[in-house]
């Protein structure tokens, strides 16, 4: 068993870089099955926020730099150009950082609850596509049961701020007041429907929805008393509204530099704001060149989010001492699972060992009673449990020790398991 992960996030890398290893849905499968012919076991995680793969691998001391070169053919990008932006966590260190990114202490805004119900689809996937064995399966299910422990027993779900709502409190400030607003939004999924709730609550008068199946924006639209807009007429709808936010899954810009240009010059240059939630990016970033034009990515949420992030640091500080002490449980029964195993098997061994000298003895003595036959295989019976007690208590303890892994895979010789 040896735990690996290697990745990048928003804390160490750009979102032009995240944008070129983000990982479509329709490619998943793909990836998986590439990765199966790299490591035993392995998972990927492909959000807008971070791109990471875990492993568990102690076949192959370098690992690590497979998985680097898996991302580059995966992706098509030199090593030269990601690699000094990647971070590594090995064993406990990496159980920790899953616990802590699914708890959600990892992410843009603290607290926020998207990254489980992402982490539960990469899961699921892995489990589709058989990419993941027991180690894996035992760490994520763990993870999901420490992040509902943390959501429990703190306060850092309270009021939780959402990407989505982030993007809004800076539409706030931008607008002072949304109310009589007009916002338009592209795309018809999730982080949509948030936006909109958010959008609502402040007031705006009129919410525009636009998506390339028609039906999901007017299926959105009329839940929410708004107003579809067929996708290949959103650029004239443009000057119609104050506030645009884009979170689709296209690869190219949907919204470009002109098309902006022509808008402000119908709305006599009334500021327009935009914020591409989207990763691959939505919005051309020319347009922010543009007089009255306020364009803000994924990455520019930040300085929004640290205010949150202020303001929740003690209800941080006691989740992260709930995921510490979680992971260290969990990463010591993990290790004692690990030598679970062998002690079977040694206990097999002796056994066998036993009822064969019991039986060769018998036979050398001749017939005995059946009381003196239950003595004799008394006698064996407690000679090996003494033995095997206090060597068996040993071998348990052996999974708390940094080289653990070594030394019992020298017992397994000794033994000739």
């Amino acid at each position: 068993m040896a735990i690996k992960i290697t990745g990048l996030s928003h804390k160490t890398a750009p979102v032009e870089l995240r944008e070129r290893l983000h990982i479509p849905e329709e490619l998943y499968p793909e990836a998986l099955k590439a990765l199966q012919t790299k490591v035993p076991e392995g998972l990927i995680f492909s959000t807008c926020n971070r791109f990471e793969i875990m492993a568990n691998d102690e076949t192959t001391p370098e690992s690590r730099e497979q998985l680097i070169d898996f991302i580059s053919d995966m992706r098509r990008i030199s090593t030269r150009e990601f690699e000094p932006f990647l971070y590594h966590h090995s064993d406990s260190d990496a159980v920790r950082h899953v616990f802590r990114v699914t708890s959600s202490l990892d992410s843009m805004v603290i607290g926020e609850p998207q990254i489980l119900g992402q982490m539960k689809q990469f899961f699921a996937l892995a489990q589709q596509h058989r990419s993941i064995g027991f180690i894996l399966n035992s760490v994520m299910e763990r993870a999901f049961m420490v992040a509902k422990k943390v959501r429990r027993e703190t306060l850092i779900a309270s009021n939780a701020v959402s990407i989505s709502s982030v993007a809004v409190e800076l539409a706030t400030k931008i607008f002072g007041r949304l109310d009589g607003k007009t916002a338009l939004i592209v795309g018809a999924g999730k982080m949509s429907v948030q936006s909109i709730k958010h959008l609502q609550s402040r007031g705006v008068k009129l919410v525009l929805v636009t998506n390339r199946t028609f039906q999901n924006a007017a299926d959105l639209a009329a839940s929410i008393k708004g107003r579809a807009v067929p996708f290949e007429s959103m650029v004239d709808c443009l000057a119609e509204a104050d506030i645009i936010i884009s979170s689709t899954g296209s690869s190219n810009f949907i919204i470009r530099k002109d098309d902006v240009v022509r808008a402000m010059a119908i709305r006599k240059n009334k500021p327009i704001f935009l914020i591409d939630i989207a990763v691959p990016r939505d919005i051309d970033p020319q347009i922010n060149q543009i007089d009255n034009t306020f364009l803000y990515d994924i990455d520019d949420l930040k300085n929004v989010s640290e205010a949150n992030r202020k303001e929740r640091e003690k209800e941080a500080d006691r989740a992260e001492e709930i995921v510490a002490r979680e992971a260290e449980l969990f990463w010591n029964r993990l290790k004692t699972l690990d030598i679970a195993p062998t002690i079977r098997e040694i206990q097999h061994r002796i056994d066998a060992l036993r009822q064969s000298e019991i039986e060769r003895t018998l036979k050398k003595i001749g017939p005995l009673t059946d009381e003196q036959r239950a003595a004799l295989e008394n006698l064996a019976n407690s000679l090996t449990n003494k033995i095997t007690q206090s060597s068996f208590a040993e071998l348990r303890a052996l999974a708390n020790q940094p080289d653990s892994f070594e030394k019992i895979e020298l017992i397994r010789k000794l033994f000739k398991l």
